[in-house]
């Protein structure tokens, strides 16, 4: 028996993976140009003038589009974190401690997690979005950095100087202040 147990835990994997009811549609390789392997089919009453009006010229669309295959699902656990879950309710006097200990653990303290875990990342992605790429500080230097070693493409920084609501605003303020300094300062130089 010693000799033969790697034959014999070869034998029960390879057992164990057998595909017991086979789809032709999704578990054979498709074929190719080297091999013609298609599944049999045995059909008793097989008639052969039937199959006569389909051209040989013709991919039928379940090869074009294939059927995608469901996702074998593994079952959902009943309990999340099972052992302090028990260790848990090993003190609960009733059924309605293990209620409250059942709802705190699988969902209040699930749901201040997520809550946590959410507004975390929200102030991550606030305080990236105000970051400035300007600048000789260290944390901007760092920045571009980082940015440039990973081959991302720095944002454009904003022209002040291009800005024509900017420039409209300081053409109104000089000409306020010209007029405001004329007004002023004019009777000055007559006395």
């Amino acid at each position: 028996m010693q000799s033969n147990a790697p034959t014999e835990i070869a034998s029960t994997l390879q057992g164990a993976s057998i595909k017991r009811h086979p789809s032709p549609r999704h578990d054979l390789n498709p074929s190719t140009a080297a091999s013609q392997k298609l599944p049999v089919t045995i059909n008793a009453h097989a008639d052969l003038d039937a199959d006569s009006d389909i051209d040989q010229d013709e991919v039928p669309l379940s090869a074009l589009d294939p059927v995608p295959r469901k996702q074998n699902m593994p079952p959902l656990p009943d309990l999340r974190f099972e052992q302090s879950y028990l260790k848990s309710i090993e003190q609960a006097g009733s059924w309605k401690d293990v209620l409250w200990i059942t709802l705190k653990d699988q969902v209040i303290f699930c749901f201040a997690q997520g809550v946590l875990w959410t507004l975390v990342l929200s102030g991550w992605r606030h305080f990236n979005r105000s970051t400035k790429f300007s600048g000789h500080g260290a944390g901007a230097r760092l920045r571009r950095w980082w940015w440039g070693v990973n081959n991302w493409k720095l944002p454009e920084a904003k022209s002040r100087l291009s800005d024509t609501k900017l420039a409209k605003k300081v053409s109104e303020v000089s000409l306020a202040f010209l007029k405001y300094y004329e007004g002023e300062f004019s009777s000055a130089a007559q006395d």
